[in-house]
């Protein structure tokens, strides 16, 4: 992600790329399946691609010993606005 422009989340165009970091524990491990959504970990909502995937690790290295727990980014600002580039 070339435009991501550090901890101010703010790109060459002048928009923030927010990323969501959450995670759960997955029903089967070869599918993307929660067990309980009402026990999703929201982790936080980033500025850049750079700061939530610091979050990202760190939550994972949290619950390296649950095989079913994982954690994800999803790309706020490609949800936000689909037609930029």
């Amino acid at each position: 992600m070339a435009a991501d422009k550090g901890a101010s989340g703010t790109a060459e165009n002048g928009k923030q790329l927010l990323h969501l970091v959450f995670g759960g524990t997955l029903t089967e491990l070869d599918k993307v399946h929660f067990d309980d959504l009402s026990k999703l970990d929201i982790v936080g909502i980033y500025p850049s691609y750079a700061t939530a995937y610091d979050a990202w690790k760190d939550a994972a290295q949290r619950s390296v010993d649950d095989a079913h727990m994982r954690y994800f980014i999803v790309h706020l600002h490609r949800l936000l606005d689909p037609e930029a580039t």
